[in-house]
């Protein structure tokens, strides 16, 4: 009852309500009355209490691939056990998040999307730190001091190494900045389809094999544990939903949640890192760092928490200003143009959960111009990463069935909130390696399996989409091992050039993603057989034309100025750009 009451505000007059047919999933016109199912549309704007939960769930949503990047830089920036910095690293991550959800969602996109640390980013960073110079060194290393604390000798030579990644990420992104805002991003779309994206996607997930390998080695009985808590949680229990109370208009109401469905990994990592507390507690786990199983005690890591400050202001520089380098530039590059095609991607999708119409050209353009910028601001302030849409958090918004865009604002400044406070960092610093180890094989896993998701538009019966899937694929993984074994075999003469192609070759995403779009776009293959058509057509499905219904996409305050001024129907990211081109 409540469901079809507020479906009825959504509409200003019965006339209208009785000739738009509601029954429809979707419907593309007035961004308002899009679903009998939602409960909030885009510019719907929830009660203030009500955004803040709303907002903390989407925190608690994306958490888990936030945290996720320090902890996998932790090793190749040589900072592994030096808790202050990887406290700093992910205050640093949690702030700048925020900042980059709060301008996509007001001045990008204008849709319901929180940003945070992208994996794309993640393959061409451990290449560029795999390069000789850039290498641990013995006087870098990691010592016991006997107390239950690591300690790190010259902990400024790491320094230098994330100055070089975000040095990288700067100017890569300035080709993002340049593809939005210069609307090429269509242009280069066209070339892109099912067989490029799949084995880049894939190739991602693949190649972090080895840091998921690390840590559940260092106890294969709690990363199983972890494993299978989240499989219990996700699939075998997401469908059971759980009373809670609720207050609804004054009233106190039971409802029932699929909170397994809403959150697995984080009860699956906070129940496995219960159990490690009680089991280091009894002293299960051994004492010495020498014996099998140490990692998985709770309190090698608790000085952390005890000597971070309360209060911790992130600012841009404060590892040093970025440094830059032409292989390192040209490896992100891959990171970025995946990251990229991804967003699109999820701005389709984010529209049609949301209530909005799909997004016309100048969201587009003006939401990876944006992401770009984000970029920017993560490589300035030293995050180690960049910045992407969340998909998790776009599915979320068809399960609560709330796509309010203040939500996701709300939510963009409590990333900046607690982005504020050491202490909260330093929290997850105390997660235990094989229980990040659980959380980092079913996390990699999905990545694999959503670019290979991709290969549904493909007719997989055709023996040139097989060989440009297998041999784009092997090749992903064959030469850049190869090079790793085989570290200085690249010799031309020139150290710079040589670097250049080390790092373009040792990242996985970018020679199967290379290898993907350039066979498929040169061998002979119809636009059915290849998957192209179908991609696109699932990719703009329902785009309407014209930019009636579409003022949720228009920008704040500014829109009706800019229709006046004739100029700005020439101008790629401008309101004014779509309508004039239908």
């Amino acid at each position: 009852m409540e469901m079809r009451d507020h479906t009825e505000k959504l509409f200003d007059n019965d006339v209208e309500r009785r000739n738009l047919n509601i029954s429809d999933p979707v419907y593309m016109g007035d961004y308002k009355s899009t679903t009998t199912e939602l409960i909030y549309a885009i510019d719907d704007r929830p009660p203030w209490y009500l955004c803040i939960l709303l907002a903390f769930q989407h925190y608690i949503l994306a958490f888990g691939g936030i945290i996720a990047i320090p902890l996998i830089l932790s090793e190749p920036l040589c900072v592994k056990h030096d808790n202050a910095v990887k406290s700093q690293l992910m205050c640093t991550i949690f702030f700048v998040s925020g900042i980059c959800t709060i301008l996509q969602t007001t001045i990008g996109t204008r849709l319901p999307i929180l940003q945070g640390g992208t994996f794309s980013l993640i393959t061409p960073t451990l290449a560029i730190l795999s390069l000789p110079q850039w290498k641990c060194k013995n006087s870098e290393a990691f010592t016991f001091n006997g107390t239950g604390n690591f300690s790190v000798n010259n902990t400024e030579h790491w320094q230098p190494r994330i100055r070089e990644i975000q040095g990288a990420i700067v100017v890569a992104s300035c080709f993002q900045v340049f593809l939005g805002f210069s609307g090429l991003i269509g242009l280069i779309l066209r070339f892109i389809g099912p067989l490029s994206i799949t084995p880049t996607i894939t190739l991602i997930g693949l190649s972090l094999f080895g840091e998921a390998g690390k840590k559940c080695g260092t106890h294969w009985g709690i990363a199983v544990l972890t494993v299978a808590l989240i499989i219990l949680f996700s699939q075998y229990l997401r469908h059971l939903e759980v009373p809670l109370i609720s207050c609804s208009k004054g009233k106190w109401k039971i409802r029932k949640y699929p909170v397994f469905k809403l959150f697995p990994v984080l009860f699956g990592m906070c129940l496995s890192w219960l159990i490690c507390f009680i089991l280091t507690h009894f002293d299960v786990f051994p004492r010495s760092p020498a014996d099998y199983g140490f990692a998985a005690r709770t309190d090698i890591n608790i000085d952390a928490i005890e000597n971070s400050p309360w209060f911790h202001i992130p600012y841009p520089g404060q590892w040093g200003w970025p440094t830059v380098s032409l292989s390192s530039v040209l490896g992100m590059l891959s990171g970025i143009l995946s990251s990229t095609v991804e967003s699109i991607g999820d701005y389709y999708t984010c529209a049609k959960l949301s209530g909005a119409p799909n997004p016309p050209t100048h969201a587009l353009n003006r939401g990876i111009g944006m992401e770009g910028i984000g970029c920017i601001l993560a490589g300035i302030w030293g995050t180690g990463n960049g910045t992407t849409s969340y998909s998790q958090n776009i599915a979320a918004l068809g399960i609560t069935k709330v796509g309010s865009r203040l939500v996701l604002q709300t939510a963009g400044i409590l990333l900046i909130i607690l982005g504020l406070f050491g202490k909260f960092g330093a929290i997850f610093i105390t997660i235990p390696e094989p229980v990040i180890g659980g959380m980092f094989m079913v996390m990699f896993g999905m990545i694999a399996a959503v670019g290979m998701s991709n290969l549904q538009y493909v007719d997989l019966n055709s023996s040139r989409n097989l060989f440009v899937l297998g041999f784009s694929m092997f090749s992903g993984l064959v030469i850049p091992t190869w090079l790793e074994g085989n570290p200085g075999v690249i010799r031309t003469g020139v150290k710079e050039l040589d670097q250049t192609i080390t790092v373009l070759l040792t990242t996985k995403m970018f020679v199967g993603g290379f290898l993907g779009c350039l066979l498929d776009n040169t061998i002979p293959g119809s636009d059915e057989e290849r998957g192209t058509s179908a991609w696109h057509k699932q990719m703009h499905a329902g785009k309407t034309n014209g930019s009636v219904g579409q003022s949720c996409y228009d920008l704040p305050f500014l829109t009706k100025y800019l229709r006046r001024l004739s100029w700005t129907r020439y101008i790629p990211f401008l309101p004014a750009f779509q309508m004039d081109r239908n």
